[in-house]
């Protein structure tokens, strides 16, 4: 195989970035880090001493699990600013990620100590209520984001209408989510009257039904907690409905945190 002046084997630059030769073939192929030269007979790749400080970025990058179209982003930005944000949001949806790890292994804990109580389940019937509500098709990765955005918006309408809320925020989850992952939930706010409505924001009456409750009270991966103590109360009792299931949030302080709260969980019952 022929020199080539100038230039660094792959094998060389291989060595000199810790990429291997198949990772440096994939950043090719996906236009992240283009060789020198490709010789185009052997199809063997060169590459030039200055691409190494971007091959070792690449490769602290990729360490940190960010995406392929995110690292192009970096290594494309016109300036510092731009390729900080990029940066930035990846470090805090690396940090979200973190914390949920760490919620996980904790409640791993508890079950291995058997430290999670049963929780006591009640039977309450609920007066048809008038809603605001917002609808939307979603993923269980989607859901949190989803959540978060229909009741911001929710509450920004309320404040800006006047409107009295008559009861705690609430929503909708269909067997559907559960099952199959995905599904349309509803997000609602008992109110006292309807304003003028435009948007995605629409007037509902939920029908009166009958409930089996259970309140969470901690970390949200500890939810499936109170599910199951509910789904433990119908055993060998007709009792569950193939309605959807409705959370209700509980503020522990500010009606507006939507972060500091218990959660009532809420089985239709037959």
């Amino acid at each position: 195989m022929a020199e080539t002046p100038g230039l660094l084997t792959i094998g060389d630059f291989s060595r000199m970035t810790f990429l291997t030769v198949k990772a440096l073939r994939h950043y090719h192929d996906v236009g992240l880090l283009e060789p020198a030269r490709t010789d185009p007979h052997s199809g063997y790749r060169y590459y030039r001493v200055e691409q190494v400080a971007p091959a070792r970025l690449i490769r602290r990058l990729r360490d940190l699990d960010l995406p392929v179209d995110d690292v192009r982003s970096v290594l494309a930005a016109p300036d510092e600013a731009t390729r900080n944000a990029v940066l930035v949001e990846h470090l805090d949806r690396m940090s979200r990620q973190l914390e949920q790890v760490q919620d996980t292994v904790e409640s791993l804990r508890r079950m291995l100590a058997a430290e999670q109580e049963e929780l006591a389940v009640s039977h309450r019937d609920e007066p048809a209520t008038m809603v605001l509500a917002i609808r939307g098709h979603v993923d269980a990765d989607s859901a949190v984001s989803w959540w978060l955005e229909a009741f911001t918006e929710l509450h920004r309408l309320l404040r800006t209408a006047g409107i009295t809320r008559t009861g705690p925020d609430g929503a909708e989850f269909p067997t559907e989510f559960f099952t199959e992952g995905a599904a349309e939930l509803v997000a609602f706010v008992p109110v006292d009257r309807v304003p003028s409505l435009s948007g995605r924001v629409e007037a509902l009456v939920r029908p009166a039904a009958r409930y089996a409750v259970a309140v969470h009270d901690g970390p949200m991966v500890d939810l499936d907690g109170a599910y199951a103590a509910i789904g433990r109360s119908f055993v060998d009792r007709a009792l569950a409905s193939d309605g959807p299931v409705v959370e209700r949030y509980l503020p522990l302080g500010d009606e507006d945190d939507l972060i500091a709260h218990r959660t009532e969980v809420c089985w239709p019952m037959a």
